[in-house]
């Protein structure tokens, strides 16, 4: 495989270069450039990358988990990391927002589509495309990192189970953790990950029943459901998103206490597909905001839900995943050429610089919005207007705030004040 690109300062790419000396540490026995701790989306985009570049690359993946995702990913991230059509399990044409009340509204994508993808299929063909540029994968698990005599860190972690457990310790000169949002990695190596703030998602994978039995017309194959209503999420929102054959029923909440099976157990019945064949349960904590810091100003990075890349609002998460393992990839391979620690701190600058006015925007948005169903039935009413969907999508599918039309921005922020100081009706 050829070398990948890799995001640069507009986040459109830029090409790591090769390895200085091919870059291989195997030929050393058990010792790699970098070990990368997870094997989704960051993770394996980060392994591809550097492995493309000619680093030796030993990814790790602790099999038998699979996220809960409603799996959606904008056109943007489609064509920067290739993916291929053959991915994609259904093809989004609009999105339907549903109120308290029931109303609901309809935000019609326009020209193009959102791809989705069952990450039961979208992770393993990720971690594939790691290995044919050369990575290393292995199915284990990780155990911790010691650094004998001060010097780079040894990694260690088991693989098999049982009688055939078996512990490993391999030499790393970086370790970029891309496990998850309770990252042992960042725990126990990046000052204030312990900190993190989360939100927890479930979801359930469901059969899709035939047109004409129980629940049949409650999944649309190229429509979105978003249902902003308290009594299924009193702070953030449940979905019903196709996969084609299947869909999936999930919510997410941040309050304590909140039973998220329970919400989507009446949320399948008031859709009618509380009787339709339930494939996978999957639940996992989210967090709610990136970290002030992805590195430990050493010999470890963070990528991915450990570094605290989840959109608010939305719930976003596949892009902004990937972009941050391209951008820890870019990091990685300027540490490795310069051995600077401080050229670790790039790949949160950089995401940051692309990224972090979206993140706030959505922060607040979610902050003023979320709170009450009197003020998520204004929210989706706002959803009817023309301007709103436009910029909406404009913004999601390329990834970019749209700054050209400023009209329409000045529209929308007087269409805002208007419903949340309830001087129009919803």
């Amino acid at each position: 495989m050829t070398r990948l690109d890799v995001a640069g300062g507009d986040g459109r790419g830029t090409r790591l270069p090769p390895a200085e000396g091919g870059g291989s540490a195997r030929g050393a026995g058990d010792a790699y450039d970098v070990v990368i701790v997870g094997g989704g989306p960051a993770g394996a985009t980060a392994a591809t990358d550097l492995a493309g570049a000619g680093h030796s690359v030993l990814l790790l993946d602790k099999p038998g988990r699979i996220k809960p995702c409603g799996g959606a990913i904008p056109p943007r991230l489609i064509r920067d990391f290739a993916i291929p059509d053959s991915l994609l399990v259904a093809k989004i044409r609009s999105a339907r927002m549903i109120a308290p009340s029931g109303k609901a509204v309809d935000m019609p994508v326009g020209e193009g589509f959102v791809g989705m993808v069952d990450r039961a299929q979208f992770d393993p063909w990720l971690r594939a495309r790691a290995e044919e540029a050369g990575a290393d994968l292995r199915e284990a698990a990780y155990e911790g990192i010691t650094r004998p005599d001060d010097g780079p860190p040894l990694v260690h972690f088991t693989t098999g189970k049982g009688e055939s457990l078996a512990r490993h310790t391999v030499r790393a000169r970086l370790v970029i953790g891309a496990d998850g949002a309770c990252s042992p990695v960042g725990r126990a190596e990046v000052p204030g990950h312990h900190r993190m703030k989360q939100v927890f998602a479930y979801h359930e994978i469901v059969r899709v029943p035939d047109r004409g039995a129980p629940g049949g017309e409650a999944v649309e194959a190229t429509r979105c459901d978003v249902y902003y209503q308290g009594r299924h999420s009193p702070d953030f929102y449940a979905w019903i998103f196709p996969h084609g054959d299947t869909a999936s029923i999930g919510t997410g909440s941040a309050k304590k206490g909140f039973s998220l099976r329970s919400s989507i157990r009446a949320l399948r019945v008031a859709t009618g597909l509380d009787g339709a064949e339930t494939l996978r349960r999957e639940g996992a904590p989210l967090p709610l905001k990136p970290l002030k810091r992805w590195d430990n100003g050493r010999d470890v990075l963070l990528a991915g839900d450990a570094a605290g890349v989840v959109a608010p609002a939305s719930g976003e998460g596949i892009y902004y995943a990937m972009l941050g393992g391209r951008l820890s990839a870019e990091a990685a391979a300027t540490f490795l050429k310069t051995g600077e620690p401080r050229a670790l701190a790039q790949a949160r600058r950089r995401f940051m610089k692309l990224h972090g006015r979206v993140f706030w925007i959505l922060g607040m948005m979610q902050w003023v919005w979320y709170r009450s169903d009197g003020l998520r039935e204004r929210f989706v009413s706002i959803c009817r207007d023309k301007d709103v969907q436009q910029l909406t999508w404009d913004s999601y599918m390329n990834k970019e705030l749209v700054r050209s039309k400023p009209a329409a921005h000045a529209r929308i922020f007087f269409k805002d004040l208007a419903h949340l100081f309830r001087w129009v009706s919803p």
